[in-house]
């Protein structure tokens, strides 16, 4: 008897997606939620094409799907999908966290990563230039300011309404922005929320001759490649796990959907580092030997030099540079190599399919070993487990 006419096709659970495609966040919650789909071919997805902006379709409150992943959840929302009993895993971030299952970026962390790169590079005055009732600006915010303060140093925030009847023209804003800029000592450090904001402070730069990044030093977030680039100077900026996000709320949605009860309902994914662009190649240290010093270690780190090679480079002696890294950064000469080593190794992991034996001999480490050594201290955890919490 022939087998095949007893096959039945395999019914695909029907799942929508609020997520906005004019941006590049959203584009790489997507493309997470893709690599998914690919795994698991057992999804048939509904995207409406959309901003974030925009309010929740009307017709999802009566649609009769097995799941629904949003960027764009509103209370009146929640309560039309709760009272449905479809699951939901909520990307929202513009919110505090609303007990749903969410997962979404480490906005903390973002914070934390954009400080650390600007205090690499030297400088003493920081500034943070948000958007208001944003609750991921806000959350970028504290920690931008708490790892500044816990350097020693102050932080000068600005915010403003970024979409809204509150929202202020163009022309407004710029003024306001200049204000603040003028206020600010120089030479100095800024984040901006995200890579709009930060176009904007690059703008408002331009616009009253200040010199960037020798006299202001800008860093986004997002790494939207097209808008980093237009920028002028292109644009530094803190890189989210965008893509890993949507393959997790892809993994939780489906647990759901089975009648499974997942082990974790929230999920803070950490950034995968900073895309170092113009806008804060510098070194801001008034010491003009270990400005050198630090640039010769970005440089070659990874061409496994040593502290006698700075020496050499900078023509101080070891004593006076060992005094003064300690005394302007607060670390010695070997703990900047390896930061940058590690830093790299990081990055590497997380973009590439290097094997470990690869990275190690391009990061300037003679043993794979070693290297293992050294990353597990310098960051708490193995090459291979950062690897895999870093790609999905």
């Amino acid at each position: 008897m022939d087998s095949c006419g007893d096959e039945t096709e395999v019914m695909k659970k029907q799942v929508a997606l609020i997520i906005e495609t004019s941006s590049s966040y959203g584009r790489n919650l997507l493309a997470g939620i893709v690599r998914f789909k690919r795994v698991r071919d057992d999804w048939s997805v509904f995207l409406e094409q959309r901003d974030l902006t925009q309010e929740p379709p009307a017709w999802l409150a009566s649609w009769s799907g097995d799941g629904i992943i949003s960027r764009a959840t509103t209370p009146d929302l929640i309560a039309a999908i709760q009272a449905l009993g479809i699951p939901l895993v909520e990307l929202t971030d513009r919110r505090d966290d609303s007990g749903l299952p969410l997962v979404r970026s480490d906005d903390a962390a973002i914070g934390r990563m954009a400080a650390e790169h600007l205090l690499e590079r030297g400088f003493r005055h920081f500034g943070f230039c948000g958007f208001k009732d944003e609750a991921w600006s806000h959350r970028r915010q504290v920690a931008f300011a708490d790892r500044v303060a816990a350097a020693g140093f102050q932080c000068r925030s600005l915010e403003s309404h970024w979409v809204g009847p509150q929202a202020k023209p163009w022309e407004d804003e710029q003024r306001l922005l200049i204000e603040w800029l003028r206020s600010q000592s120089r030479p100095c450090g800024l984040m901006a929320c995200n890579d709009i904001r930060g176009q904007h402070l690059l703008d408002s730069c331009a616009k009253i001759g200040y010199a960037v990044p020798e006299e202001v030093a800008v860093i986004g977030v997002d790494n939207d490649e097209i808008l980093c680039q237009i920028s002028s100077p292109p644009l530094s900026s803190v890189i989210p796990n965008a893509e890993l996000v949507g393959f997790r709320a892809a993994e939780l949605l489906s647990a759901l959907m089975a009648g499974t009860e997942p082990a974790q309902l929230v999920h803070i994914l950490e950034p995968r580092g900073v895309a170092t662009r113009q806008s804060t190649d510098i070194v801001a240290i008034d010491d003009p030997a270990i400005a050198m010093a630090l640039h010769f270690i970005r440089q070659r780190a990874c061409r496994n030099i040593s502290v006698l090679d700075v020496v050499e480079h900078c023509a101080v002696s070891r004593s006076t540079l060992e005094r003064q890294f300690r005394k302007l950064l607060g670390r010695t000469p070997q703990q900047e190599i390896r930061n940058a080593q590690v830093k790299r190794v990081r990055e590497l992991l997380a973009t590439t399919e290097l094997s470990t034996e690869q990275i190690a001999a391009l990061c300037g480490f003679e043993h794979p070993e070693y290297l293992h050594v050294v990353f597990k201290r310098m960051t708490g955890t193995t090459p291979g487990e950062y690897r895999r919490q870093t790609n999905p």
